[in-house]
């Protein structure tokens, strides 16, 4: 099989001898000639009448406390898109994991929905390049992800109810050269944030990479604004200070002055590569705290490393006589990242309830 250059507009009339397959509930190896055969499924009682071939499989259904595997595939080839759906209740309770190679530990593991930059459980449209939620919760991922031996999807539902998962992987089955690395994400939460503590959306990478992405779901929990705070990349041994140092939160994700426009309201933006696409306002009740979804794609400006890797933000905002405030918020980061395999071991994920929407 011929090695791909990488899959994008720029060699999309350039014929290649890579095979195209796609794994979903109605095809979960991806054989070629298999797809629709299904007898059982979720949907066999709505094609009684018509039978084999007529979405008899469209979704699975995923116990509590149990792992599904979406799919196994058999390398080399490189994933292209993955698309699924299932119910905003559960987006921070069902756990997305992706192993490279038949390795032990995942290198993807978050929540479905802060992977897809819905991370309060409640929908929200994003049209960015590689990641976009569609009505009315449809996710889709277009980030490269080759892989050489074997790439394996899971699914783990840590919530005390039945999970519907509708889904569907494409790839190809194609070379991947040398250089190529794999594709790695990793979720954290500090809620609250510790007074005069900085948020850490990651540490202990270690190997040569780049980093290419930022999610953040930021829960406020003071008066004011809430967004002085700097995002600091370490690279390559630094210790005290890093070599690259934003200058204020909105700035990061390619905003300015407090994202107010018109003045008085948070103007929602979702572009290619740069977005605040979800701002939550409390309704004078129950909903008490400002929440808001912010994401920062490094696809034409990646963040080179060659030994190892740390980032961190600090929540900021504004007291009395133009003094900075250290602030004690809810932020919950996803972030991405490409690396030579092996990675070194992820944190522990918050339980059930560290995880919760609350």
């Amino acid at each position: 099989m011929k090695a791909f250059n990488g899959f994008g507009m720029s060699n999309l009339s350039i014929l290649s001898k890579a095979k195209s397959r796609s794994i979903s509930p109605e095809n979960f190896t991806g054989e070629k000639g298999k797809g629709g055969m299904a007898t059982e499924g979720t949907g066999k009682e709505c094609a009684r009448e018509l039978g084999q071939g007529w979405k008899v499989s469209p979704s699975v259904f995923i116990e509590p406390q149990k792992t599904f595997t979406l799919g196994t595939i058999t390398g080399p080839g490189v994933i292209q898109h993955i698309w699924l759906t299932c119910f905003p209740p559960q987006w921070r309770h069902l756990i997305f994991r992706i192993y490279w190679d038949d390795e032990l530990e995942a290198s993807v593991e978050t929540p479905i929905g802060d992977f897809f930059c819905n991370g309060w459980g409640e929908r929200c449209n994003v049209n960015s390049l590689p990641i976009a939620v569609n009505p009315a919760g449809g996710m889709n991922s277009y980030w490269e992800m080759p892989f050489r031996k074997s790439a394996r999807f899971e699914v783990e539902n840590i919530s005390d109810e039945r999970a519907v998962l509708y889904y569907q992987i494409d790839y190809s089955l194609v070379g991947v050269p040398e250089q190529a690395a794999y594709f790695h994400a990793q979720f954290r939460r500090s809620n609250p944030l510790p007074y005069k503590d900085v948020h850490t959306l990651i540490d202990g990478v270690e190997g040569h990479g780049h980093y290419v992405g930022t999610y953040i779901a930021w829960g406020v929990n003071n008066t004011g604004w809430w967004g002085e705070g700097e995002i600091k990349f370490y690279l390559d041994g630094d210790r005290e200070f890093p070599t690259i140092c934003g200058t204020g939160t909105e700035d990061y994700f390619g905003g300015a002055w407090n994202f107010e426009y018109p003045q008085g309201e948070y103007g929602i933006y979702s572009t290619p590569f740069l977005g605040l696409p979800q701002v939550i306002k409390p309704d004078g009740l129950y909903r008490s705290q400002q929440r808001f979804g912010m994401y920062r794609w490094h696809v034409l400006d990646p963040i080179r490393f060659e030994q190892d890797l740390r980032v961190t933000i600090q929540a900021l905002g504004w007291r009395s006589g133009g003094r900075y405030l250290p602030l004690q918020d809810d932020v919950a980061s996803t972030v991405f990242w490409y690396q030579q395999e092996p990675h070194k071991s992820f944190p522990q994920l918050p339980d059930n309830n560290g995880l919760e929407v609350i």
